[in-house]
């Protein structure tokens, strides 16, 4: 306290220029030593590396389609980690009845790791004609189905608009869609897909064992 007394004291006898500038110069380093003592300058938190949205989804579902039910868009990576069971249908199709066996699939698999993903399409046989909002109430009616169901669409290869999805399944596994009720069996990671035609019954013994295999992959 004395000390700043006698600086105040000493600036207020007139001085030389060049003392003068020294004692300001000496007030200015006090007061900024002051100010950093009251008011520490804090580094900002080191900012966590951003997360990448698709970092733990499969390329081959970082995709959308609209939701049968109501055509709102849906994220295909909600599924990633998953063993995933892509399936085209149709309402009017002799294989029609697989709805009740892919209901009964996911039921069973489902608390182990399976989903089953189902992508109507009119494009064999003209089976599948009516509105997103029929084919839902035909197959929750019909089948009481509660699995994913999407938007229709096309499926069959070398037609235009075809589904993304379908083409990208088509080209990794060189096996296209041939009819209604093709499957498509895919590993956690994307890595592994194996085909199935319409004929494989989904509770059958060749399909299952495929499916407990993929199940018990990490």
């Amino acid at each position: 306290m004395d000390n700043i007394s006698r600086s105040h004291c000493a600036i207020a006898r007139p001085a030389p220029a060049h003392r003068a500038a020294a004692l300001s110069c000496g007030a200015l380093a006090t007061a900024l030593a002051l100010a950093a003592w009251v008011s520490p300058v804090r580094a900002a938190p080191a900012a966590a590396p951003a997360a990448s949205a698709s970092a733990s989804c499969p390329e081959l579902l970082q995709r959308e389609f609209p939701r049968l039910q109501d055509e709102k868009p849906q994220a295909l990576c909600q599924y990633a980690g998953k063993v995933v069971l892509v399936v085209n249908t149709a309402s009017f199709c002799g294989f029609t009845s697989q709805y009740k066996s892919l209901e009964t699939l996911s039921s069973r698999y489902a608390p182990r790791g399976l989903v089953v993903l189902g992508f109507p399409s009119n494009d064999f046989g003209g089976q599948e004609p009516g509105s997103n909002k029929e084919i839902a109430e035909f197959c929750e009616n019909t089948f009481n189905m509660k699995f994913p169901m999407f938007a229709k669409s096309v499926v069959k290869a070398g037609q235009s608009g075809l589904n993304p999805l379908y083409a990208d399944l088509g080209k990794r596994t060189g096996q296209t869609p041939k009819w209604n009720f093709h499957k498509y069996l895919v590993s956690r990671d994307g890595s592994e897909i194996k085909s199935f035609g319409s004929m494989t019954d989904p509770l059958g013994q060749t399909f299952t064992q495929e499916l407990e295999r993929l199940l018990a992959k990490p």
